[in-house]
């Protein structure tokens, strides 16, 4: 693996990110929490085996036909039906090259060389966007739209708005693209909610989440982990006899996040939500959160999450568990740190290399002095606080007395919240989120000024993406990541919260539902995708390449014929001959009823034949089956959901 391009030299690295567990991972972006396993997004280098090279998981979940030709059959027709998944956005297949080796800049200087301009090159901006430089981004390129136009609504970009691109996925249907980029995965209801209030009415709703009702998932969620709601001092008090029932403030912040992105209504606020926790990262598990992470998700995250950005900018910048993480409480005037003021420039605002320089951090580390953390608490220490001038990418303040500093960091903190650079680089990433890996330059623009004229407005910044052109016309663009094909798939199959009749646990300080929560927790952790979990500030990449991984895609279908077939026992489910009601007697009506349901499309004629033939070689459209399809229907679905129509968001 190569190792990832180091601009500041072993001793950022070294300066303080690194616990006891050693999950600052400095070869890359790979290493998950130390004592949890799994492997986060993966970045190739082309000498060395590529992850997921070797033995796949087995693609039959029954030992019985291991040995059977039809066991043989499934599995290479799974291949040929997920195969295309190589090159669902144009692509082809690549070899990941983007990351750079150690001593080496993306323009080909040498460390050395670079470290004696006081401006880093602007060739490297991000990770999502470093990925993108080589041939992978070239191709995709090749498939986005470059221009468009702003309309009044959405619904009328909608109309106007003309697919060019080559993709599998239907180009006229502006609900289903709607229902695929801005929720967790598109099920019978919010299909149906579309249809009903109107693509405008629909997006007004969920820019409104307090207007929605909390579903009954939310409210188990809300009851059952226990720790949610509490304050840090009920936390502090009652910890002992939380550790005893092996109950965790930090582990249950990630089963809450993956219950909101599985079972609430208001899927836009859960899309953001989760957008920010990559944007403005704080790992789950850090040695000394584990009181004070799900505070910073309730508290910054979730709460400014459709508001404005230099909100939650500030409101982060007071938080114990962002001090923590970046080693703020250990700065001091007389011995500074610049982490968080670095992060704060590189990652939280104005991008990486953007307009400032190495002076500018170290200004920026000076003027933070005295922000620390008292008995898990922020506070604010003035005997610690650097007094002198400051300058900082254009912000200047005498910074006369530490008594005031507060106040002055503070302006700093809007300052540049609202910066223009700040503005390009959250419009490039709310973007490659929810449009392409490669956004068009007129739709970054235009969700930049927006943000600029509204004062870092998110709502503003949305709905002016989801008002061009741009948005409507990137069918086909975006793949989802290990965490989105997982919801995606249990919300098709409308797994439910509530435990089945019958379920026994043995586990009495833990429900049903919260178990099951733990178990896809634990699943994500193998996908390398759990909700907060990556160790490093910089957040999970957002770009197909970071994920391509074919041991990861069989993985995701073994998962997916996991819950197909119930083995998510603490949830209710539907068996799958029963997703149908009173199902089309012939194979190729049901597998059209199918695939409309669970992934809203119509699949062709060439898909169709591969599925009909894990049933039999000799099964055509016409063939009779029941309900069961003739014993294979599990598999049918698997391969439904194998498809690059449901890879794709």
């Amino acid at each position: 693996m190569n190792e990832r391009y180091d601009p500041y030299g072993d001793s950022y690295y070294e300066s303080g990110y690194a616990d006891q567990t050693g999950r600052y991972d400095r070869q890359g972006y790979g290493s998950m929490r130390a004592d949890r396993g799994g492997s986060g997004p993966h970045f190739y280098d082309p000498a060395a085996t590529p992850r997921g090279r070797g033995p796949l998981p087995d693609l039959d979940d029954d030992d019985d036909y291991d040995d059977e030709p039809s066991s043989w059959r499934r599995r290479a027709a799974m291949i040929a039906i997920g195969g295309g998944a190589a090159a669902l956005i144009g692509g082809g297949a690549y070899a990941v090259t983007q990351f750079f080796g150690k001593g080496t800049h993306p323009d080909g200087a040498a460390d050395a060389e670079a470290a004696a301009a006081d401006t880093a090159p602007p060739a490297y901006v991000d990770q999502n966007q470093s990925l993108m430089n080589g041939n992978a981004g070239l191709a995709i390129r090749k498939n986005t739209p470059t221009t468009g136009s702003s309309f009044g609504t959405p619904a009328d970009a909608a109309k106007n708005a003309v697919v060019k691109a080559s993709t599998v996925l239907p180009k006229k249907d502006p609900v289903r693209h709607l229902a695929s980029r801005l929720t967790f995965g598109p099920n019978t209801k919010v299909i149906s909610d579309i249809n009903k209030l109107g693509i405008n009415g629909w997006i007004d709703k969920q820019l409104k989440p307090e207007t929605i009702p909390l579903t009954r998932g939310e409210q188990k969620a809300d009851a059952e982990l226990v720790t949610w709601n509490m304050t840090y001092e009920q936390l502090k008090a009652q910890r002992d006899d939380l550790d005893k029932k092996g109950i965790r403030a930090d582990d249950q912040n990630v089963r809450y996040a993956i219950a909101k992105q599985l079972f609430s209504d208001r899927q836009l606020f859960e899309m953001m939500v989760d957008f920010f926790d990559d944007y403005l990262h704080v790992a789950a598990f850090h040695d000394g959160n584990e009181l004070t992470r799900a505070a910073f998700e309730r508290d910054v995250i979730r709460k400014h999450a459709l508001g404005n950005y230099v909100d939650m900018f500030v409101a982060a910048n007071k938080h114990p568990a962002l001090l923590r993480y970046l080693d703020q409480q250990d700065s001091t005037k007389d011995r500074i740190n610049e982490n968080l003021a670095r992060e704060n420039l590189e990652l939280y605002t104005v991008g990486a290399f953007n307009g400032y320089n190495e002076t500018d951090v170290r200004q920026a580390a000076m003027l933070q002095t005295g922000r620390s953390i008292r008995d898990n608490q922020y506070v604010y220490r003035p005997e610690q606080h650097y007094v002198g001038p400051v300058k900082i990418m254009g912000f200047s303040h005498p910074n006369g007395d530490a008594a005031g500093g507060e106040a002055v960091q503070e302006a700093y903190f809007r300052y540049i919240a609202l910066h223009p650079n700040t503005a390009r680089y959250m419009a490039q990433n709310l973007a490659t989120r929810f449009v392409s890996d490669v956004p068009p330059k007129t739709l970054v623009d235009a969700m930049a000024k927006t943000y600029l004229d509204k004062k870092s407005n998110i709502p503003a910044v949305i709905m002016t993406m989801l008002s061009r052109t741009e948005f409507w016309e990137s069918v086909g663009q975006k793949v989802r990541r290990p965490g989105e094909y997982l919801t995606a798939t249990y919300r098709a199959l409308d797994i439910g919260a509530d435990a089945p009749a019958g379920f026994t646990s043995n586990n009495t300080n833990m429900s049903p539902m919260v178990h099951g929560l733990g178990d896809i927790m634990r699943k994500l952790e193998e996908f390398g995708h759990a909700p907060m979990e990556l160790p490093t500030p910089n957040g999970y990449p957002d770009v197909y390449v970071a994920w391509t991984s074919a041991g990861t895609m069989v993985n995701q279908w073994n998962d997916a014929y996991n819950a197909i077939t119930g083995g998510r026992r603490q949830f209710t489910w539907q068996k799958p001959e029963a997703l149908i009601a009173n199902p089309p007697t012939t194979a190729g009506a049901y597998l059209d009823a199918l695939t409309k349901k669970l992934i809203n499309v119509t699949l062709d004629n060439d898909r169709k034949t591969a599925i009909l033939h894990i049933v039999s070689p000799t099964t055509t459209a016409s063939t009779p089956v029941d309900a069961t399809f003739n014993g294979a229907i599990a598999a049918v679905v698997r391969a439904i959901f194998a498809t690059p129509h449901h890879h794709l968001r």
